[in-house]
This record gives C-alpha cells, structure tokens and sequence, in this order.
C-alpha cells in the first residue's frame, strides 16, 4: 500500500530560474467522487493509471495505486474520460532534501500555479522556499479534479 503525503502552495514570485527540469502533463479523469478518483495521466512521453482513496487528515495524505500504462492505450482512454483535460507544465526545483514541483496551468486554468512538496511522513519538516505563498493543502478547490468541473478561469479574481 502507497499513502502519497505531500503539502499544497499557491506560488508567488519566480521559481524557473530553480528549476532542473520540467515536463508537460495531460490528465482526464475516468471517475471522481468525493474521496476518490482515477485518472489518465500522459507525461510526455509515459502514461500511467492513478486512482487515489480518500484522506483521512484534512488532504495531506490518502492512498494511491498508480502504474505505468501503454500510451497508445492512455491516448484511448483519454478520449473516454469526463470533458475538460488538465494541462499543465510541470517544473522540478531542488530544495534542502526535497524536490518542489511547481504546476504551471493552461488552457481554463491558466495564471493558477500551485508548488507541491512529497513527505515521508506528516510531521517530516523541510525547508520552505521563498516562493512559496499560503498553503492551500486539503482545500479541494485546488485539486486538479475540481480544476476539471470549476475551471480557475471561472474563479473571478
């Protein structure tokens, strides 16, 4: 069993010039319930099959089951999958001894970027880089599911 534990930021300032690597990223969503979901993820060039349980500590941790999947079969499956896509780039910064990936957000959810730090366990502490703003970890509106029904462009900020 794989419990995923990671802490959830708006960001605020520049994070690129950090970075050591990105990639872009596709997602659709086979199914989404409160707690759970499955979801096709096309990462360049690899895909893979997500499904995520519900969380039991306010989103900072819950199980995930993912694997690797042919990317013929990711791009089908893509087509099955609740209307609007997730799009986004993602970018690898190096901090203290853990990786931030910050999500910049196109298409509907363009101007929304949101930086993620993976944990071992819920009171590991780490450091915190200066581009991070607020947390926003387990506030669903940030999720990349709720992203799919309640686009950020549709937000009125």
């Amino acid at each position: 069993m794989h419990t995923e534990i990671e802490r959830k930021f708006l960001v605020q300032g520049e994070y690129k010039h950090l970075a050591y690597d990105h990639t872009y990223i596709e997602q659709g969503y086979m199914a989404t319930e409160p707690g759970k979901t499955v979801r096709i993820r096309i990462r360049d060039d690899k895909a893979y099959l997500t499904i995520k349980g519900p969380s039991a500590d306010g989103g900072l941790s819950r199980y995930e089951f993912e694997t690797e999947i042919p990317l013929d079969d990711a791009r089908k499956l893509m087509e099955l999958c609740m209307p609007r896509r997730v799009e986004k780039t993602r970018w690898l910064v190096r901090y203290g001894s853990h990786i931030v990936e910050v999500d910049e957000f196109m298409g509907d959810n363009a101007g929304l970027v949101i930086a993620e730090i993976e944990l071992n366990d819920t009171d590991e502490s780490y450091d915190r880089p200066d581009f991070l703003g607020q947390e926003v970890t387990g506030n669903p509106h940030y999720y990349n599911k709720y992203l799919t029904k309640h686009p950020y462009s549709t937000w009125g900020h």
